[in-house]
């Protein structure tokens, strides 16, 4: 068992990035903090070296699922969209799963514009509050203080929006996230802006490949649904030639059309899904089918005009032709760069 504190962090997407966020503020903090669980190392492999400060573990659904004895000191909850309805019945099965992390928690980090996340918290034991919005007096949000959107607690600045090098808006909620979940745990604020101001972002999400005639390439293999598609979308003012496609795990990728239409400027679509994404999207933007990686690069590069940026966010599963989105974002990157070239 740990005998150090916890903090559990779930949610349909952007669990790994705020899971390594807080983990970075504890070390930067002084806190010999160990990351694990869905992420990396497996949580009961983190029990063999020693005892830390604080474990911070990332939890999926299937985890939770059979989760009994966890006691989190600080559990958050990002976000909820469609996800793994080859597992579960409905979306209201999958959100009990993630609800379970918050049955012990001394204190709930919950995403206050996610309403189904939100009704998810114990009012009767501390909640934590963050919002894309103006924040309350004990919630984490985004305010604009001489003419620049600053991320604040309450009526408090704590770091420019400006100064996160993690690209889209979706990551100013993870950084909100990971700043209501150090200051639960008493980080330095010094030690968490310094973090925020440094950290890129992981592998394979929302991640800058390369730029060639005013057009800039992202690998989002890792937005394997779709409600991470349509964050990675939303996080954009620029155009976006959105590229998707894989397995579905059964998605009603019908929730994409707004954003597609509100985004995109055209959409290239690959793998066993395609034909099933082409009857939802259909009457959004233009819409083309492409066959291996480097078909698909060349026509979303053919696509795209200067200033726009080419996404590769499939809001599907890889295993239709992949081991892991690991191994898809990887490929990706390689024709991206071919393509460059």
């Amino acid at each position: 068992y740990a005998r150090a504190p916890v903090v559990a962090v779930t949610g349909s997407n952007g669990k790994s990035t705020v899971t390594t966020l807080i983990a970075g503020m504890a070390r930067a903090a002084g806190r010999d903090a160990r990351a694990g669980g869905n992420l990396g190392t497996p949580a009961l492999d983190l029990l063999g070296d020693g005892v830390p400060d604080l474990y911070v573990l990332e939890l999926s659904s299937f985890q939770l699922e059979c989760t009994e004895s966890l006691v989190p000191e600080v559990a958050v909850v990002l976000n909820l969209s469609a996800d793994h309805m080859d597992r579960y019945r409905d979306l209201d099965e999958y959100a009990a799963a993630k609800a379970r992390i918050l049955r012990r928690a001394k204190v709930q980090v919950v995403n206050a514009d996610d309403p189904v996340v939100a009704a998810m918290a114990d009012p009767a034991r501390r909640v934590i509050r963050f919002t894309s919005a103006v924040p309350q007096a004990d919630e984490f949000g985004l305010r604009e203080y001489a003419g620049e959107d600053w991320l604040a607690h309450g009526a408090e600045p704590l770091v420019r929006a400006a100064a996160l090098r993690l690209p889209g808006r979706h990551n100013r909620a993870n950084a909100l996230a990971a700043l209501a979940a150090g200051t639960a745990l008493g980080l330095a604020q010094e030690a968490m802006g310094e973090v925020l101001g440094r950290f890129s972002g992981l592998a394979h999400r929302t991640q800058w490949v390369g730029e060639r005639d005013g057009v800039v390439w992202y690998n989002d293999s890792k937005g394997t649904n779709v409600g991470a598609t349509t964050a990675a979308l939303e996080g954009f003012d620029a155009p976006v030639v959105l590229i998707a496609g894989g397995d579905g795990k059964g998605a009603d990728f019908s929730a994409l059309r707004a954003p597609v239409a509100a985004r995109a400027r055209a959409v290239v679509l690959f793998g066993r899904d395609a034909p099933l994404i082409a009857r939802a999207l259909e009457g959004t933007v233009p819409l083309h089918t492409a066959g291996d990686l480097d078909e698909v690069v060349r026509t979303a590069g053919t696509l795209a005009r200067p200033g726009d940026v080419v996404l590769f966010s499939p809001a599907c599963a890889s295993f239709d032709r992949f081991r892991n989105y690991e191994e898809r974002g990887a490929r990706f990157m390689e024709a991206v760069r071919r393509w460059l070239q």
